[in-house]
């Protein structure tokens, strides 16, 4: 029987995340005692838990058949690895920044000096595309702490709130990328893996839509339901049910989480009424 092998990231949120994605697709892993492989029990999954930074080569070798990884680390590492799903967590950008002190005006500023990172491939692509020649120094760690100590003018490195760069006395001054989790798949994967790794995807597309969505219901005066229907986004219509209250109906549907606050209010004004707003576990369409 053929088991699909995924990598994900030993330690820190990226892996708490990927782990929680597999929960909410139905897939058990046991990785107690910081195992660097796991085997699902309900679904033919293997887990290697590997460094962010070593996730790309085992996908280029096949040694992993797909992987969940910061985008980030495919484009500096990844050659053409291909994405199938976006997974939406683990948000970052990859930035330039500089000491708070540096008088920063344009990318321009920044020419011909040292400039400390771990993504070397990205960087340089990235100044090269502005024409700019800079001073590469190529360290792993603590990046930030280089223009501190005086190995670096400048830094670029991955950023989530920024917290990490004002502790340090940096700023960001420009934003290279911007980054997230995603599915990627070996270009090696089998045409037997293929099968397995369509119903893993299935799976978390179904938890994926259900994240960015709300089960709504409400209670409508009968006049007002065209009114009401045509204001939600639903997937095909509402759900109309009759109340035992003379001319009302309770009226379900599914409502975008992004568009949430808006659509409460123009459904008020509408003339809906206890609207009530639940989440989704999952979403199959």
């Amino acid at each position: 029987m053929s088991i699909l092998k995924i990598a994900i990231q030993k330690s820190g949120r990226l892996n708490e995340d990927s782990l929680k994605i597999l929960k909410d697709c139905g897939i058990s892993v046991d990785n107690g005692n910081d195992q660097l492989k796991a085997s699902a029990s309900n679904f033919p999954l293997e887990v290697l838990f590997l460094r962010n930074s070593d996730i790309p080569q085992y996908l280029i070798d096949g040694v992993v058949d797909i992987a969940i990884v910061g985008d980030n680390i495919l484009v500096e590492k990844g050659g053409n690895i291909k994405i199938i799903e976006k997974l939406g967590f683990s948000k970052c950008r990859v930035s330039v920044a500089v000491p708070k002190t540096f008088d920063f005006k344009s990318i321009s500023d920044l020419k011909k000096m040292r400039i400390a990172t771990s993504y070397p491939n990205t960087t340089l692509q990235f100044f090269k595309g502005q024409n700019i020649k800079v001073d590469l120094h190529q360290i792993s760690g603590s990046v930030e702490i280089a223009p501190n100590i005086g190995l670096a003018d400048a830094i670029v490195d991955i950023v989530s709130t920024g917290s990490t760069l004002f502790k340090n006395n940096l700023k960001e001054v420009a934003t290279i990328m911007k980054s997230e989790a995603v599915l990627a798949v070996s270009p090696k994967i089998t045409e037997d893996k293929k099968e397995l790794l369509d119903k893993l995807k299935f799976r978390i597309q179904a938890v994926l839509r259900a994240r960015k969505a709300k089960y709504i219901l409400m209670n409508v005066p009968n006049e007002k339901i065209k009114e009401v229907s045509q204001i939600l986004p639903v997937l095909k219509s509402p759900t109309i049910v009759p109340l035992d209250q003379v001319g009302w109906c309770s009226v379900q549907s599914v409502i975008d989480e992004e568009q949430f606050w808006e659509v409460i209010d123009q459904l008020k004004l509408a003339g809906a009424e206890d609207i009530l707003v639940c989440p989704i576990e999952k979403m199959v369409i």
